[in-house]
């Protein structure tokens, strides 16, 4: 489990996102997409939140339920796990003053998946288009 982390930054895609990540991410979501998407969809149209988070490592991870696992789609690199702002506000990982600016930063869920990536010291908020052809 993740003990001394925070979100950085609840602004979408972070000048702190360098190229190496925004590769490795950008490469290993058009394999997962697809499945995020139609997740993305599910957790909306049931009601669990208006807000979904994809929680993205390479390490396991205790947050949100486990979507795909590394090697799992594709030849994928990273684990997928679903989860939604109202569990992040509950774990304090994004602070309930920080709500409001996250909810205004939020993009549309049919154009845009919200990865919340997690690496070594390295975690953030990132908004990652969905493949057109989709």
């Amino acid at each position: 489990m993740i003990e001394d982390y925070q979100a950085l930054s609840n602004a979408p895609n972070s000048p702190d996102l360098n190229g190496k990540y925004l590769g490795l991410i950008s490469s290993d979501f058009i394999l997962v997409s697809e499945l995020l998407k139609e997740a993305s969809y599910q957790i909306k149209k049931r009601g669990f939140s208006d807000f979904p988070v994809f929680v993205t490592s390479q390490r396991p991870i205790e947050i949100g339920q486990k979507l795909i696992g590394i090697n799992e789609m594709n030849g994928n690199k990273w684990n997928y796990h679903a989860s939604t702002l109202e569990e992040f506000l509950q774990r304090g990982l994004v602070a309930e003053e920080n709500k409001e600016l996250f909810v205004q930063n939020y993009k549309d869920i049919e154009e845009f998946a919200c990865l919340f990536v997690v690496d070594g010291q390295f975690t953030n908020f990132v908004f990652i288009p969905f493949p057109e052809e989709m």
